[in-house]
């Protein structure tokens, strides 16, 4: 990697979107929380910095701040609304409580050239979202555009190649946004796209088996995406030096535990091990309604079973693990006074120790530095099966956080069923391509109905559906009443012991995509 961007983290919810973007002009992009001392900086060989948003007010200085130093080291920087509010206060600019706060779609109106503006018009939509604003820039910048409610909405200094923007150019509600970013990575920091992912599958191999050598590598398998890759990339490198646990913990959705065991078993050179445990699970979470209790309950569990399994291989080699990028990056949150910001929302199912009685000569993570759509991309490559690569995002605990109220075989069968009514009936009318994820939930409630001349008091299942580029935020996706409605006497009529559908039309935020 001769090129680099750092994105250094001051809480903004954006931090790994920005990332992304930057990676998708071939240019490598790395996150770093504001903690991150300058010495390291300066010694990483950045070309160009970007400081992210952020909830704070940089007046307030239990928010998160950074030495000035950071600003004459030589390479670029952009902030990004609180970097852009930050890289004032950094130069004794003046940020103050905006008389009018703007939050989303603004016009933004540029008023002197820039080498950001290249190939952007003097009129465009961009995304805003901030209280405070820039009352008096810094010395030595320049206003560069505005909005009717924010007199500086953007600025630079040429000389000191320092640039600043008021809103979020990351996300996909900027018209011109990307525009900007590529323009900031390449007319600015002068890079040329030198990072591919084409020869990653090579290399990644070639080390791979320079590091285990005669060795053998445990994986724990879960049948999602990155496990899946991890374990392609793993089985190519040293065949059946590579074990694979797979845990079927029973709240999988149909018939899925056997599609990922005849998966692994016909494509690829491994020792593949199932563990079926469905019964110990339930017992485990039998009257528990709690969402975050459920969580963690289940992922300790997991990993009981998946430790009790592994002590019987052989423990003379390596732990090989699915991480990804995201899984990786220490949030740059600061200090809050507000403890709502630093509530747990939903506790990570895999962030569980490794016992101390097992010892392995190291831990493997092929695909560490990568975003979930680079894994993607190299899932293809290794010729995974589309229907695995593409497959809906499904929560590390299963079905248990799809079912509101307490878990029980039967909830457990309903739910499968209802969701693989969904997920057939959209797969038949190709309607899936236009989702980001899709999926049932068991809401724990019940309504009267009537079928035949019976009255029945059965379950109501809600269907979920939404489109998205980053899961950081969501719509509600608008599927079409007549594959609604027959989604919907699908399932009342296949599935017993459902009377009632429902549709989820909350957006995110203020809802998750999950409901728990």
């Amino acid at each position: 990697m001769n090129e680099k961007i750092l994105v250094l983290d001051f809480g903004g919810q954006y931090n790994q979107l920005i990332a992304r973007r930057v990676r998708d002009f071939n240019v490598y992009a790395e996150i770093l929380p504001y903690t991150t001392d300058l010495e390291t900086i300066k010694a990483n060989g950045y070309k160009g910095i970007i400081f992210t948003g952020g909830p704070n007010s940089v007046f307030d200085m239990e928010s998160p701040h950074y030495t000035k130093d950071i600003l004459d080291i030589g390479v670029p920087v952009l902030g990004i609304c609180y970097g852009c509010q930050l890289i004032a206060w950094m130069g004794d600019g003046k940020v103050a409580t905006a008389p009018v706060s703007e939050y989303g779609k603004i016009e933004l109106q540029l008023s002197k050239d820039s080498l950001l503006w290249e190939n952007v018009p003097e009129k465009s939509v961009v995304w805003m979202s901030h209280t405070d604003y820039i009352s008096e820039p810094p010395k030595g910048f320049e206003i560069i555009a505005k909005t009717d409610n924010c007199p500086c909405a953007a600025m630079q200094n040429v000389d000191r190649k320092l640039y600043a923007v008021q809103f979020h150019p990351e996300v996909t509600h900027s018209e011109y946004g990307n525009q900007m970013l590529r323009n900031f990575v390449f007319n600015v920091c002068g890079c040329t796209g030198d990072w591919k992912m084409d020869s990653f599958i090579d290399t990644t191999v070639e080390k791979l088996r320079e590091k285990i050598g005669d060795k053998k590598v445990v994986l724990g398998l879960s049948g999602g995406v990155d496990s899946s890759v991890a374990a392609a990339l793993l089985s190519r490198a040293v065949g059946k030096q590579l074990t694979c646990v797979f845990v079927d913990q029973g709240l999988m959705r149909k018939d899925e535990g056997d599609f990922v065991e005849k998966t692994f078993t016909s494509l690829f050179d491994m020792n593949f091990v199932r563990v079926n445990c469905g019964d110990h699970f339930l017992a485990m979470l039998k009257g528990v309604v709690d969402p975050e209790q459920k969580r963690k309950i289940i992922g300790t569990e997991f990993y009981k079973v998946f430790w009790d399994e592994v002590r019987k291989q052989a423990e003379d080699g390596f732990f090989a693990q699915g991480t990804i990028y995201p899984d990786r990056i220490e949030s740059g949150k600061g200090k809050s006074k507000d403890k709502a910001n630093t509530a747990v929302i939903k506790t990570h199912h895999n962030m569980v120790e490794k016992p101390s009685d097992i010892q392995f000569l190291g831990t493997i993570e092929p695909l560490k530095d990568l975003f979930k759509d680079e894994v993607r991309k190299v899932g293809e490559m290794l010729g995974i099966p589309h229907e695995l690569v593409w497959r809906q995002p499904f929560p590390g605990p299963g079905l248990g956080v799809r079912i509101v109220g307490d878990i029980t075989a039967e909830k457990i069968r309903i739910l499968q069923d209802a969701d693989f009514v969904l997920r057939d009936e959209m797969a038949k009318n190709g309607y899936e391509k236009n989702l980001s994820q899709f999926f049932c939930v068991y809401t724990g409630s019940k309504s009267v109905g009537v079928m035949g001349d019976h009255r029945t008091y059965e379950n109501v299942i809600a269907i979920r559906a939404v489109t998205t580029d980053d899961f950081m935020t969501a719509d509600w996706a608008r599927i079409p009443y007549d594959i609604l409605a027959t989604v919907s006497n699908r399932i009342t009529n296949e599935v017993d012991g459902v009377n009632r559908i429902v549709y989820d039309i909350t957006s995110k935020p203020p809802g998750t995509v999950e409901w728990e």
